[in-house]
């Protein structure tokens, strides 16, 4: 029988699924895993929730239990369902990023896990059972340096000679409006870039997207900021790897993995005082933080960092960072010390 479960019952691939899938990969290697719902890329092809079930009737040989993964709230309830109610030998484990109080709903369901992996102090301190802080990874094989940066931007045809790109849902939290602001005051200083907009609107907030055009157009830069729309996952390490900057201005975020997936790439970045992106600018060694709402700063930082001596050297450092400190392999390390605890513990 199998002995871990992972979940993803998202079927749209999300930060939250870039993450799992960045773990599952590391996790095939380790047990006989099985992926729950929604495909991934990279990982086992899933099996449905019934299915699961039916495999987690009987312990895996040599354990009393089998351990269920999960990191939403329906994925709680489904698992909830399967320990409490049909009784099946399971423990779950959460995974908690939100560095804020949550919901009524989810506290109710985090409070009945087994165990709960949060991805930095600051979210321990909103959640009960928290075994391990362990910080999200990359996938530093999957995303990596490109050997000619200007050939792999030429490539991808969006014109001018080097991209800058933020990437998520189109929306007031993600800051999609101050990178927009922020462009207008850079590409008029940097005659060869081009900026992306890499994400898709929810229907609530197509009215916004359309003032962010509106803004775009009025000064005549509708053909250097682009929104190419959602790229599929298969498809952005390579995009990731033709930028020469990332630049990320939420409100509010979690976590935030654009930023490392860019660094794994030897893309520095420029970010918001959200996130964990402070951690991992590396005291500014691999990009530069500004507070939130502050658009122009975040246009200066990037014009400071796009020069050739400090991207160079920044590049460096971002390669060197992802790899040492934020590697999916370090995190499917930390991840395993929390099965392992479990697997050992009372009542195994």
């Amino acid at each position: 029988m199998p002995e871990l479960f992972v979940t993803n019952f998202n079927r749209n691939f999300t930060g939250v699924s870039a993450t799992a899938a960045n773990v599952i990969r590391q996790q095939a290697q380790r047990h006989d895993l099985r992926l729950v719902g929604h495909p991934l890329p990279g990982c086992p092809e899933p099996i449905s929730l019934r299915e699961a079930r039916a495999l987690s009737r009987k312990p895996p040989e040599g354990r009393s239990f089998s351990i269920w993964h999960v990191r939403r709230n329906t994925e709680m309830r489904a698992a909830i369902w399967a320990r409490d109610v049909l009784r099946l030998p399971i423990r779950i484990v959460f995974t908690s990023a939100a560095q804020r109080r949550h919901s009524a709903l989810p506290r109710w369901l985090i409070g009945r896990m087994d165990a709960v992996v949060a991805t930095t102090e600051a979210a321990a301190g909103y959640v009960p059972h928290v075994r391990a802080v362990v910080p999200h990874g990359v996938d530093c094989a999957l995303f990596h340096p490109a050997g000619d940066r200007a050939a792999a931007w030429a490539a991808l045809g969006y014109g001018g000679e080097l991209g800058i790109a933020t990437v998520g849902r189109i929306r007031p939290e993600k800051g999609t409006d101050l990178f927009v602001e922020a462009m207008l005051e850079l590409l008029p200083q940097v005659p060869g870039a081009t900026a992306l907009v890499v994400g898709r609107a929810a229907r609530e907030h197509e009215g916004f997207l359309r003032d962010l055009k509106r803004r775009i157009a009025a000064v005549g830069l509708e053909k250097r900021i682009l929104f190419p729309g959602e790229i599929p996952a298969a498809r952005l390490p390579a995009l990731m790897r033709a930028l020469s900057l990332v630049v990320q201005l939420p409100r509010y975020e979690g976590y935030g993995m654009v930023p490392l997936e860019g660094m794994a790439s030897a893309v520095p970045f420029v970010g918001s005082g959200a996130g964990y992106y402070r951690a991992f600018s590396a005291q500014g060694r691999c990009g530069t933080v500004v507070p939130v709402d502050a658009a122009a700063q975040a246009g200066q930082a990037a014009l400071d960092l796009l020069q050739p001596a400090r991207h160079t050297e920044t590049a460096r450092a971002a390669r060197e960072v992802a790899e040492a400190s934020f590697s999916a392999r370090a995190e499917a390390d930390g991840i395993e010390a929390v099965y392992r605890e479990l697997w050992q513990g009372p009542g195994a």
